[in-house]
């Protein structure tokens, strides 16, 4: 049950026919020190009836974020009790203010699958689970708060597909199973085709970043092609490019063991963006859009890449390669270079784990955001506001541009410091004249603890920020301000702002 601030309970705990004794209750939190603080958790065990235990959790003003740590909270707590007999969670979302809206639904329903969920390769069996989560609200009738049930469910599974992806060991997560598992996962779904590019293929595109970096494994890239198109699609088409390396050793410039441990989850970004597809085709949005993902191993062998090598991408663009550990630029640089030259997109998002400066000035729950137009900076930041996954604009400043030069190629690929920022300076110009987001996620793209939905390990990121976005039509242009008209004031003009 949810507790508001200052120990407020909900209406229909505190009115006649309540389902447990609403003094029980309050003595319960009074003794525990319970004022609703949003995280803040009483156990009360009920005797002689069902439910046999109420789990009273603070939510605070009830805001978003608030809910999004209610709900994981009971889930965490609830499964915690599944392993000692509890089958079900009843999780009631109205609080003393109002009730549950179609917004505070749809996050309830995506934070219940999320906060739930668990990754586990192990020779033990699986702990007992819940078996179900019901969440009640008294709107629960309305059109409008059932579909955004539904859209928090498909939303939920689509980032626990994503979370598997990222969290599968690399000695089973190679390009080739990456790409089968796309393959699997979308090939059926209505008005979706996926194309798989293999090494053969590359070579014929031109993909040389990706040949690049994957030219050192015994597993050869592959760049995944998942395609999405409504039959009352308008012309728009936006292309999502998702980084894929599926294991960073950092090549020939070798990573330290420390910096390695992690590296299963670099393909983060690749990952997302496949979970975006998943989800607007199950949800059966108007639009069209695809995912390019490519992806390799970043591995040492005879035949990796070397610095001072000189690559050459789709489109003809070259690069000299200062740092073979600067690789997720690299093979950005040709999914963006592909979908511009040969998918006919008409706006472009990359996503990325792409470097350990953005973790250094934004920690690791905010993902960096940079942007060539102010439209769609600002539309994925207000879809990444709705989705609850913080994002922050970092500018794309010239002065840094003359970092990138090159006397034997059009650009290096490391610059140096500001390394967030020189890297999307990196990537700009493979994106031409079209609208272009780059989104950073190196912090927010791993866990190290749970936190409300978020759960240790891999989170997804990303994923639910690009489905808002492409459910409010994926916008690019700005948002018009209307301004009050000028008043006359003392025989003068004055205008508002």
């Amino acid at each position: 049950m949810p507790v508001g601030s200052g120990a407020t309970l909900p209406g229909w705990l505190t009115g006649a026919g309540a389902p447990v004794d609403a003094d029980l209750l309050a003595g319960a939190l009074a003794d525990t020190g319970n004022t609703g603080r949003p995280g803040t958790v009483t156990n009360i065990p009920i005797a002689g009836r069902r439910p046999r235990s109420v789990v009273a959790v603070g939510v605070g003003d009830a805001t978003l974020p608030d809910l999004r740590s209610y709900v994981g909270v009971a889930v965490r707590r609830a499964q915690t009790l599944a392993e000692h007999g509890a089958r079900r969670l009843v999780l009631p979302l109205d609080d003393a203010a109002a009730p549950a809206g179609a917004e505070e639904v749809r996050a309830a329903v995506e934070a219940a699958l999320l906060a739930g969920y668990r990754f586990r390769d192990t020779s033990r069996p699986h702990p007992p689970r819940l078996v179900t989560v019901t969440v009640v609200a008294a709107d629960a009738g309305d059109p409008a708060v059932t579909a955004a049930a539904r859209a928090g469910e498909v939303t939920g599974r689509a980032v626990a597909w994503a979370r598997d992806l990222v969290n599968t060991p690399s000695n089973t997560k190679d390009p080739a199973w990456l790409a089968e598992q796309a393959v699997d996962r979308l090939a059926g779904l209505p008005h979706v085709t996926v194309t798989v590019l293999g090494p053969d293929e590359l070579r014929a595109g031109g993909f040389g970043g990706v040949l690049a970096v994957g030219g050192g494994s015994a597993s050869p890239p592959r760049v995944v092609v998942a395609s999405y198109r409504h039959p009352s699609a308008g012309s728009a088409h936006p292309v999502l490019v998702g980084k894929g390396i599926t294991f960073d050793t950092g090549g020939i410039s070798i990573k330290p063991t420390s910096g390695m441990r992690e590296m299963k989850t670099d393909m983060a970004g690749g990952a997302a963006v496949l979970a975006a597809v998943d989800a607007a085709a199950r949800l059966e949005l108007p639009v069209a859009v695809s995912a390019v993902v490519p992806a390799a191993e970043n591995a040492v062998s005879g035949s990796s890449y070397r610095p001072a090598d000189v690559v050459r991408h789709v489109g003809g663009r070259t690069t000299e390669v200062l740092n073979t550990d600067a690789e997720g630029r690299m093979v950005l640089a040709d999914g963006l270079a592909h979908a511009r030259l040969s998918l006919g997109a008409t706006v472009l998002v990359d996503v990325a784990t792409l470097t350990g400066a953005m973790k250094v000035a934004l920690g690791t729950r905010t993902a960096g955001l940079f942007s060539t137009t102010d439209g769609l900076a600002d539309a994925l930041r207000t879809a990444a506001g709705h989705a609850g996954e913080p994002v922050w604009r970092m500018p794309l400043a010239e002065e840094h541009a003359d970092l990138l030069e090159s006397t034997v190629a059009d650009a290096n690929n490391a610059p140096g410091n500001p390394g967030g920022s020189t890297a999307a300076l990196f990537l700009r110009p493979f994106a031409g004249d079209l609208p272009w987001a780059h989104l950073d996620v190196a912090g927010p793209a791993r866990a190290g603890s749970d936190d409300a939905e978020v759960v240790k390990g891999g989170t997804g990121f990303g994923a639910r920020t690009l489905l808002r976005w492409l459910e409010a039509g994926a916008p690019v242009d700005p948002v018009p301000v209307e301004r009050e008209p000028a008043v006359a004031v003392a025989g003068r003009r004055a205008s508002p702002g």
